[in-house]
């Protein structure tokens, strides 16, 4: 079920995820919420970057790491645009994020519920609850928008 506060701060990972595709990158923004509060934001930025880690995910969780003075984000929520890949759901784990809320699935990488649900494995020492499909169509269309026009992009 959606309800207004998830649809606000995934609205917000959506316009970074547009900045993020401005920039020429894969289009998925996140943001970390604690206590109803923004502690972390992050788009994509592997490529602006050099950094084959900078996914919006980790981004984000960096910035919150930061904010609050420690890796474990225990209690946080984490709003992506995009189903995380499983780099990025290993470092969920690790931060030991409360709840990922994601927009729409990534049916070839992701790792929380489509591809390769890696949750589901009984070696994680850290669970979180998940929440998918909010704002899904506009997240889903961002994404396959980028995609289309790089598939009609001229060499």
């Amino acid at each position: 079920m959606q309800n207004k506060t998830d649809q606000f701060w995934m609205s917000i990972a959506i316009e970074l995820a547009k900045q993020a595709g401005e920039s020429g990158e894969v289009p998925v923004g996140a943001v970390v919420i604690l206590d109803d509060k923004m502690i972390g934001k992050g788009r994509n930025q592997s490529i602006e970057l050099n950094d084959p880690s900078a996914h919006a995910e980790i981004q984000a969780l960096r910035e919150a790491g930061t904010k609050i003075g420690n890796y474990r984000l225990n209690r946080s929520k984490i709003y992506v645009t995009i189903e995380p890949c499983t780099m990025c759901v290993g470092a969920l784990v690790h931060a030991r994020i409360a709840k990922l809320i994601f927009g729409a699935r990534e049916p070839k990488s992701g790792a929380a519920s489509s591809a390769n649900d890696i949750l589901r494995q009984n070696s994680f020492n850290h669970r979180f609850k998940i929440l998918e499909g909010i704002l899904e169509d506009e997240c889903s269309e961002l994404m396959r928008n980028f995609f289309k026009a790089r598939r009609n992009k001229p060499c």
